[in-house]
């Protein structure tokens, strides 16, 4: 931002120094220098968007298999208390204590 500000403001200092014949030339330069730092800046932005897009595709993706995980998990302690009770059911049956 300082930078693009520091570009604008130097135009405005170089021109009323450059004779008449120059100054179109001038300003062409300058609309230039400007469309090449706005290119570049749009760059550098497209690369930080890419590398965050790339981030959170992997918190996503990590987010899904914990949940998944965890839903595994869960299947899995519920299966082991119902296995403990049908145990517990059959061991009454043979035993005889209902």
């Amino acid at each position: 931002r300082t930078e693009m500000i520091a570009e604008i403001n130097r135009i405005n200092q170089d021109l009323p120094n450059t004779p008449a014949y120059e100054k179109t030339e001038s300003i062409k330069q300058w609309v230039d220098s400007i469309i090449d730092k706005i290119d570049h800046y749009k760059a550098e932005h497209h690369r930080y968007v890419k590398e965050a897009i790339t981030l959170l595709e992997l918190a996503l993706w990590k987010a899904k298999l914990d949940e998944k995980e965890d839903i595994s998990a869960e299947g899995r302690a519920k299966k082991a208390k119902i296995d403990a009770e049908s145990a517990r059911k059959e061991k009454r049956i043979t035993c005889g204590a209902d």
